[in-house]
Formats: structure tokens, sequence, C-alpha cells
């Protein structure tokens, strides 16, 4: 199946002025946090030691804040700090830095898909939610738990950081001809995480292309057909395909002691709780699952517990799995807590499949016999 063109698009929106709008992500951001402490751009002007002029050109993307130097930011980070900017926010504009290198990456009038960025590292979930944001118009969890500002904005003002629709289309374009042109094993990271990304992309022919992608990849091992299963399966879901998550889990997963711990290794990893950085995927397959808690991706996969979450599925299969091996969830109450409410919704729905019914019924078994 032949993929969409990967070279500049056509019209005065196109890939020619991305080096100009590379702070479109973090820009935004930025405006979010001002206004989360109700300062008008002169006042954070002030407080910041820059001109308003610098402030606002920021904030549109006019002025890139990837541009700035190190020493400067830093410095910029105390401030806002010190003018009342909460740390889960001010974690959300470093990840909205990112993000923008990573965007301005794909958006390159030179784009060499074997040299980008993101194969460089294993991508999670702040990092991906903040990218994604200008893609699919939904903000990341930090953004979206944030109070309506104290001072209400004049006239109209764009809801998510703004991408033109010339720099919309290259992007997904240059994710699928990384994906289709990243091979060997030593370019599975980088194909594996384009082919992620173009899953955002709403485009009819979206799921068909990731079907054949799936198709054509011939995996060398054990963990890159996994990975591959998974992220193929993931993306599917997102666009809505839940067939294909069934199948993952059925034949990837279950009863396979090795699968299961590379399943709980990824969230782990996803979701922060795995601290350090990874380069590679190769930690999946470790016999050990490391030493974080569980209780944030218990907290993760039990608010996804909605029947018409495309995740639904592999988030019953996950925590069934996460509380065979961390107990002390169990023991501590924290499962309870978590899933007390959620349950007999869950197990009254009829879309469930067999399988996961009957792992509903083993979680709230074991959460009883803990509670007795």
């Amino acid at each position: 199946m032949p993929s969409r063109s990967s070279g500049t698009p056509t019209g005065s929106q196109g890939s020619s002025n991305s080096r100009s709008r590379i702070g479109v992500i973090s820009g935004y951001v930025f405006r979010i946090m001002r206004e989360q402490q109700g300062y008008t751009q002169e006042e954070t002007a002030g407080h910041l030691r820059v001109s308003p002029d610098t402030v606002a050109g920021w904030e549109s993307g006019r002025r890139s804040l990837t541009a700035v130097p190190v020493g400067q930011m830093l410095m910029l980070r105390h401030r806002l700090l010190a003018m009342g900017t909460t740390p889960a926010l001010l974690a959300a504009f470093e990840r909205a830095l990112e993000a923008d290198v990573l965007l301005t990456g794909a958006l390159e009038d030179v784009y060499e898909p074997e040299t980008a960025p993101l194969g460089s590292w294993v991508l999670q979930r702040d990092l991906v939610e903040v990218l994604a944001w200008p893609l699919n118009g939904v903000a990341p969890e930090p953004v979206r738990a944030l109070p309506a500002p104290p001072r209400q904005r004049r006239g109209p003002v764009p809801t998510a950081p703004e991408l033109a629709a010339g720099d919309r289309q290259t992007f997904f374009a240059r994710m699928r001809s990384t994906a289709e042109q990243a091979r060997g094993e030593d370019q599975f990271l980088l194909r594996r995480q384009a082919l992620y990304l173009a899953g955002y992309d709403d485009s009819e022919d979206t799921p068909d292309w990731l079907a054949h992608q799936q198709s054509v990849q011939r995996p060398s091992g054990w963990l890159t057909d996994w990975l591959n299963s998974r992220s193929v399966a993931a993306v599917s879901a997102r666009q809505g395909d839940t067939d294909r998550m069934e199948f993952f889990i059925d034949r990837a997963l279950t009863d396979d002691d090795a699968s299961e711990r590379a399943n709980l290794a990824y969230w782990a990893y996803w979701l922060g709780e795995s601290p350090h950085i990874q380069l590679s995927d190769d930690f999946i397959a470790s016999a050990a699952l490391g030493s974080w808690h569980g209780e944030k991706l218990l907290n993760h996969l039990a608010a996804g517990f909605k029947a018409e979450h495309g995740f639904v599925a592999l988030n019953i299969h996950s925590v069934w799995s996460l509380l065979t091996v961390r107990p002390q969830l169990l023991r501590s109450g924290a499962a309870s807590r978590a899933l007390r409410d959620r349950l007999p919704v869950m197990l009254d729905s009829r879309e469930l499949s067999a399988r996961a019914r009957r792992e509903l019924e083993g979680i709230r078994y074991a959460i009883r016999l803990n509670e007795a």
C-alpha cells in the first residue's frame, strides 16, 4: 500500500515556515502558566525581566522558547516557580519544550528518517500526550486538571496549540514514511514510535495502513514481535478497532509469564513509575520487574475501566496481572479504593469478553478476601 508523499505539501502553510513555529506547544503552555496566576503579559514580563513583546512572542510561537539559551531557561524556570507556577504544570512546560523539538524535527525542509530524534529514547506518556495535543486537540492530564483561570480571556482564543493544516499533513506523512523506511533491529524503536504517532491521524485510510504495516513487518525475535503486536493493537484500539487488542491479549499475554512481565514493565515505564529513561526497548524483556510500587499504575488502569474505553480489555487484564505480582496493593487497601466503585459497573456491562469478565470476578474476589 503506497503512503502519502512525505515531501513539502502545497500551499502557503507548508513546512517552509516550520522553523518560526517550533514554539507552538511550549508557547501555549507558557500562556496557561501565566493565566493560572492571573497575570497580564506586562506583569509577567516584569517578573521574568524580559520585554512584554518577548512574552507575547513566546505565547504566539513567533519567538521560540526552544531557542532560549540553557542558562537563561534555568533562570526562567526558577522565576516561574517564584511566581507560583505548580510543579506539575512546570513539568508539562518542560515536556512541551521537548515536544516542540520533536515536532520541528519532523517538519524540517530536509527530513532524514534514519537520523530522526524520535528513535533516540523510549517515549513516555507525559511527553506523547503533549506532542499529540496539537494533533488531536486533547489536553495532557496536568492541563485537564487545572481550574478556570482567575481572569477571563478577551476575544476568541484557541483551545489547544494550533498547527497549520499543511504542517499537520506533513507530520503524519513523515511519520508514515519513517515507519515504512525504518528497517533492521537498530531501527525498530524508531519504526515502532513513528507507527504509534501516525496512529493519531484521523484520515480514513489510517486503519488500513496500520494493518498493512503489521503484515509487512518481520520481527527478528520475541521482544520485537511482542512490541510490534502491542503497538498495532494499541493504535488500532485508539482508532476504534478493539478486536486486535483482544487478539493481542489472548495470543501474546495469557499464560505467558515473560509477556505478562513485559506488559507491566512497559506500563510502569510509560506512566513514569519506573524513573530511569530507557534508550532501547530491551528493559521490557528483563526477568526482574524492578522496584516500582505500582499504585500509580493501578490508579491509571482503574480509570480506564469504562466499557467505551478502547483499552478497557488491556486495562482489566493488566490490573489482574498487577495484583498478582504486587499483592501489597491488596493488603494496603489501594486496590479497594481504586476499584470499589468501578467493579460493579463493569460487571454489569454486556460488552465484556468472557475472559475480561472472569478477570474482573477474580479481582473482586481478591479484594473481598483481603478485606475479610
